[in-house]
């Protein structure tokens, strides 16, 4: 019997392997999605004089998108969000900032001074995502370089190695090497699956030699690229020893972390917003003059014939909003707990979503330990529970910084979670010094956002288990009734990604105003 592979299976087969990164892109090879490319600006028809109404629930980054898009268009907007503050999962934590994590809220004890931050949320800004970019160019928002990778940084797993970190440097090389190694013997052997030339053998060769920086018998001996065993510019250079080939295949970076730079969102050039990610937020909330009601919880959101009525709670007292669309990123978890009149299909769509668990562990330390070791930027990869640490791109040589001590995509486990804000500190500081010696005496304080228990919130990273998306996502890009939108990281291919946010913004914003101009042009013609 013949297997027909579908795109769906395909994408899903691709998820399961590369997780949504990989969906992306795989979905524009497929041309299911656009390439990116700059993004115009958006020409939406003006609305003045004409009195049309907006209720934006959630003040996050697909909000103020939607916000400010449509002030720019003569609409009435506003803005209604749950908690106390604005930015949604654009979170950059400072001193003496409140984190509200439900039932343990915690207060950065952070030094005083603006070098020192934490981004809770999105961390990093890759330079194919046009529509963050964009808004960052047209609100003067700057933008530095940020270095990702960093190959002086480590790689450390448990019960490998001998339980020693290594440098990434070297174990890249030595993969690379290793492998340019068995394909020189390939070519030796004419061992291909198609005839091969002597002209073309003698390129593989070449090619293999080059690659991996073979000797002259195509073996691999170590190479300068892995780094100095010893210094090696006013005595002699010392190369390392090459790891062995079992301990290269035992280890399992090559599936955490060797090819962490060929991620597109990965890979360089990446950018990050000096002195902290809601540095975009603060720029929409400067050109955005419709009002934001802080801390009004939801209600209810009730379709009717000509618009939606939103009803919320905000300061003890209850209010009504009526309006003639509603742009909704409210968590799509939450809406059950909503009184709403949304179609049983649409809330399908809608509970079919599933959040996920990410978390992030902020440390502050007294000396920046890493410089020593010649690390400025990038990540260091473990197999411990806290995933990853990185090191800041900025600050360089100054006395203290902020490392990310833990850093996990998903814990469904609710590993993190379950412990307190102590132990969180306490369980990264042991990982640490599996890594660093005396990781944990440079410690001063620390800061964790466990995203499953932020209030408001209670989860990231919206995940669309098994067939859901083919089901839904299409439907939920759509206005139920033409009146209400989901938008938001959650109605994406990209969730997590400030991209994916504004991007869902991007499709609901010339929904509403393909709608608009058929709408002006059946009255124009009477």
């Amino acid at each position: 019997m013949k297997t027909i592979l579908s795109r769906r299976h395909f994408l899903n087969l691709v998820g399961a392997a590369g997780g949504s990164t990989a969906v992306y892109k795989t979905s524009m090879a497929l041309g299911l999605m656009q390439e990116s490319g700059p993004m115009a600006k958006l020409d939406l028809q003006d609305v003045s004089g004409r009195r049309k109404t907006i209720a934006i629930l959630g003040a996050g980054l697909s909000g103020l998108t939607i916000a400010y898009e449509l002030e720019r268009a003569g609409y009435d907007v506003t803005i209604i969000e749950a908690s106390h503050r604005i930015g949604g999962r654009v979170l950059t934590v400072r001193h003496g900032d409140t984190v509200d994590e439900m039932g343990q809220s915690q207060v950065c004890n952070f030094d005083d001074d603006p070098n020192l931050y934490f981004n809770a949320g999105p961390a990093r800004i890759p330079g194919h995502h046009r529509r963050v970019l964009h808004y960052c160019k047209t609100l003067d928002v700057p933008l530095i370089v940020k270095a990702n990778m960093s190959r002086p940084a480590y790689t450390y797993e448990e019960n490998q190695f001998g339980n020693k970190p290594q440098r990434v440097s070297q174990y890249l090389s030595d993969a690379r090497g290793f492998l340019s190694e068995l394909l020189h013997k390939a070519v030796d052997k004419n061992i291909f699956d198609r005839p091969m030339s002597a002209e073309d053998l003698e390129r593989m060769r070449l090619f293999a030699k080059s690659y991996g920086d073979l000797d002259d018998g195509g073996k691999y001996n170590g190479s300068l690229r892995a780094g100095y065993k010893k210094d090696g510019f006013v005595r002699p250079e010392v190369l390392h020893d090459p790891m062995s080939f079992d301990d290269l295949l035992n280890s399992r970076f090559w599936e955490r972390g060797l090819a962490a730079s060929e991620n597109p969102d990965w890979g360089e050039p990446l950018m990050e917003i000096p002195g902290g990610m809601d540095g975009l937020i603060k720029a929409f909330v400067q050109n955005v003059k419709s009002p934001i009601k802080l801390n009004a919880q939801v209600q209810a959101v009730t379709l009717q014939n000509d618009g939606v009525d939103i009803t919320f709670n905000r300061k003890g007292k209850r209010e009504k909003l009526s309006v003639d669309y509603c742009f909704n990123s409210i968590p799509s978890h939450f809406m059950n707990a909503i009184h709403n009149n949304l179609p049983a299909e649409y809330m399908r769509g809608l509970n079919a979503l599933k959040p996920g668990h990410g978390y992030k562990l902020g440390l502050q330390m007294k000396e920046r330990f890493w410089e020593r070791e010649g690390i400025y930027g990038g990540m260091t990869f473990t197999d411990q529970r806290i995933g990853q640490i990185w090191y800041p791109s900025t600050g360089i040589h100054s006395q203290k910084g902020v490392v990310l001590g833990a850093y996990q995509f998903f814990d469904p486990s609710g590993f993190f979670e379950r412990m307190t804000p102590t132990e969180r500190i306490e369980y990264a500081a042991n990982c640490g010094d599996k890594i660093h010696k005396e990781y944990s005496k440079y410690i001063e304080s620390g800061v964790s956002v466990a995203w499953g228990r932020m209030n408001y919130m209670m989860g990231c990273g919206a995940q669309w288990p098994g067939d859901s998306r083919e089901r839904f996502y299409k439907m939920l890009q759509q206005p139920a009734s033409g009146r209400h939108y989901m938008i938001g990281d959650q109605i994406s291919y990209h969730p997590s990604w400030q991209e994916g946010a504004i991007g869902s913004a991007e499709v609901a914003l010339l929904d509403l105003d393909e709608r608009v101009r058929a709408a002006n042009k059946v009255t124009a013609n009477g």
